[in-house]
């Protein structure tokens, strides 16, 4: 059995980590340093970052909070935002990054998935996909969901996975600061269509959620939430000791 990951993420707006509804109302949260570093310590077996208004915004990356992210972190890291090249995973790497997640740069140049993947290794390129129910169908969203691209959720996620992309987060908007639980249908058809880690990410309320997503799917590798651990209503330690009193497995 495989360990389930528990990831925090930090979507930073501005050098400051934010969180909304539904990708919407953001509202300030913390310094991304003093969270990385707490979760650093608190138990997290990953962190992913996000530079949320990097694409929307025509720009890249914000790399000096990312140094000085990286260097205060002990757990391997995830980044994104603005990745729109080949250079963009260099230098983002060189700050210090394990990973770099593609979102919308992907889906305006699919071959950029192949191009890093061949030069870094499958290992180092995470496809990140926001998802949402367009006409009782999985599709996909671009620029921190403000676009609907028209595609077809599974199906991109199929060709990322076939271009080179050795790990999925998948983002369900529908569910996104809800608090209601993780979307379940949609995690379970990305797990059918490919055969790389999966990460769950949006609308983690509480410690039951994450039992119910593991018990549930247990073909999902890991997940993602960011509210419920950035003001304090479920600590990491508390999570993972009721994951493993439910017979989930979880490093301690």
């Amino acid at each position: 059995m495989i360990t389930k990951r528990i990831i925090p993420c930090l979507d930073v707006r501005d050098g400051r980590v934010v969180k909304g509804v539904n990708f919407l109302g953001l509202a300030d949260v913390s310094s991304p340093v003093k969270l990385a570093e707490y979760y650093s310590r608190c138990g997290a077996d990953e962190l992913v970052f996000y530079d949320i208004t990097a694409s929307a915004e025509g720009r890249a990356l914000f790399t000096d909070i990312l140094r000085e992210v990286a260097s205060t972190i002990f757990i391997p890291l995830t980044v994104g935002g603005g990745i729109n090249t080949v250079e963009d995973f260099d230098r983002v790497l060189k700050c210090g990054a394990d990973k770099v997640s593609v979102n919308s740069g992907a889906l305006k140049d699919p071959r950029l998935i192949f191009d890093a993947a061949k030069r870094y290794g499958s290992q180092c390129v995470v496809l990140s996909v926001d998802a949402k129910r367009v006409d009782g169908r999985f599709r996909v969203f671009a620029k921190g969901g403000r676009e609907d691209t028209g595609l077809d959720a599974i199906e991109w996620i199929k060709q990322g996975v076939a271009l080179g992309a050795g790990e999925l987060v998948l983002n369900s908007i529908d569910t996104d600061g809800v608090k209601q639980g993780f979307d379940l249908p949609m995690l379970e058809a990305a797990c059918e269509a490919v055969n790389v880690p999966v990460i769950a990410s949006g609308g983690a309320g509480g410690i039951d959620d994450f039992i119910t997503l593991f018990h549930a799917l247990p073909q999902v590798d890991a997940g993602l939430a960011a509210s419920i651990f950035h003001f304090g209503e479920v600590s990491i330690a508390d999570l993972k000791d009721a994951l493993a009193a439910n017979d989930i497995l979880v490093r301690r």
